[in-house]
């Protein structure tokens, strides 16, 4: 087989371990040498590509890239750029294959969530459409935990952690405080059509009475009446009332509780301070004091509490995307198979992209109690072996130490692009 390049990005919100993702290509990449010769990563996702703004991943050492796998955040850049239709947008993938055709990249690795998983699949059909040789492999991420197939996607699994660590945390501190202060404290996740991540503040209690008293979903319509009936009687039984929101939290008709108003690049609705919004309704129906958070960047950002289970996967996914592009698979992701519940083992398979591109997985009704306002012991087995095991990174002089890349562009070869 000749020697080809490959082409590395990451787009969409990052994880705590999508650079684990991106260690687990590079380094099968470098380890299959005479199927591929270089490594380049577009530098802020596709856009990299269509701009020929291309980062020289070979000028960069072992060890840098190793510490890749213990690095949050998005270390080429990500971004949210969705390309149209490849009939009606014929220049964007003319000009792909044009930046592909000089730095010879045959290879095509798209690091994301489900939007990301749609460019994916467009660019894996520029071989038949356009005549172009392309292996285009999408690499899962997403800390929404909404892909389809795969038993859960990278990235979540440390977002599950970190949620139900502050829960489990928070709730202590307000014990501590309910009885002659704060009475409810209200943490706002994300998740914007499915409620995976609020379902993992469930985790921080077991028992009767143990907090989250309340969570509230996205797949459970909003009903103020019941909300305030159930933080009361929390607030009378316990002394206080911890719940945890999720961003997309809505009402019968679909409108969210927090709907800013405007939509992002992806042409999503966007989201922001449902926390303050239903803190305030509590102030107003029952006068109780009250504090609330946002874990926002934070939840996604936490690399120093990620789930060991979680990075393992991710790293899996990431070098498997290349197995399958060597193998001549084309237009697929590898997907994490849970094999057994007890003990948890797991294996990574292939699937195809056409049946994940643009589809959610959403909370099954039987994961979430039938009050809409508890996980269910299905949801509890589910969840707990994703957050299991610490994979600290090392640490130096007091903070995680974490990869510094020369991220060297390479040599543009093509008139400049205008998106």
């Amino acid at each position: 087989m000749a020697q080809h390049n490959a082409f590395y990005a990451q787009s969409g919100g990052v994880t705590a371990v999508i650079n684990a993702s991106a260690c687990g290509v590079i380094e099968a990449c470098r380890q299959a040498p005479d199927q591929i010769g270089k490594v380049y990563a577009g530098h802020n996702g596709i856009i990299g590509a269509l701009t020929e703004d291309l980062i020289d991943v070979n000028q960069e050492s072992d060890e840098a890239i190793a510490a890749l796998r213990h690095t949050p955040g998005g270390a080429f850049g990500s971004c949210r750029y969705k390309l149209k239709d490849i009939d009606t947008h014929r220049a964007q993938y003319e000009r792909l294959i044009e930046v592909f055709k000089a730095h010879d990249i045959r290879y095509f690795f798209y690091n994301g969530g489900g939007d990301s998983a749609d460019t994916c699949l467009k660019v894996s059909q520029l071989s038949e459409k356009l005549g172009y040789p392309l292996t285009a492999i999408h690499v899962p991420k997403t800390v929404d935990n909404d892909l389809p197939i795969t038993d859960n996607s990278p990235g979540f699994g440390s977002v599950a952690k970190y949620i139900a660590t502050s829960t489990l945390e928070a709730s202590l501190d307000i014990a501590s405080m309910c009885a002659t202060s704060t009475k409810v404290f209200v943490l706002e996740v994300m998740g914007r059509h499915a409620g995976w991540i609020a379902a993992a503040g469930g985790l921080a209690g077991e028992g009767a009475g143990e907090p989250p008293h309340l969570i509230i979903f996205p797949e459970i319509a909003f009903n103020r009446s019941a909300v305030m009936a159930r933080v009361e009687e929390s607030v009378t039984k316990y002394g206080y009332c911890v719940i945890v929101v999720s961003e997309g939290a809505r009402y019968e008709d679909g409108t969210f509780l927090a709907d800013a108003g405007n939509t992002d690049a992806f042409g999503h609705r966007q989201l922001g301070g449902v926390a303050p919004t239903l803190a305030g309704m509590i102030k107003q129906d029952l006068g109780y004091k009250y504090h609330w958070a946002v874990a926002d960047y934070l939840q996604r950002a936490a690399r120093h509490l990620a789930s060991k289970t979680d990075v393992e996967q991710a790293y899996a996914v990431g070098r498997e995307a290349v197995t399958l592009a060597l193998a001549g698979k084309n237009s697929m992701m590898p997907a994490i198979r849970r094999i057994s519940q007890v003990p948890y083992q797991w294996d990574v398979i292939s699937a195809p992209l056409a049946q994940i591109a643009n589809q959610e997985k959403f909370m099954p009704r039987d994961y979430i109690s039938e009050n809409g306002f508890e996980i269910t012991q299905a949801c509890r087995d589910y969840l707990s072996p994703l957050i299991q095991g610490e994979d600290f990174p090392p640490f130096e002089n007091g903070l995680p130490k974490v990869a510094k890349l020369k991220l060297a562009k390479a040599e543009q070869k093509l008139p400049t692009f205008t998106l």
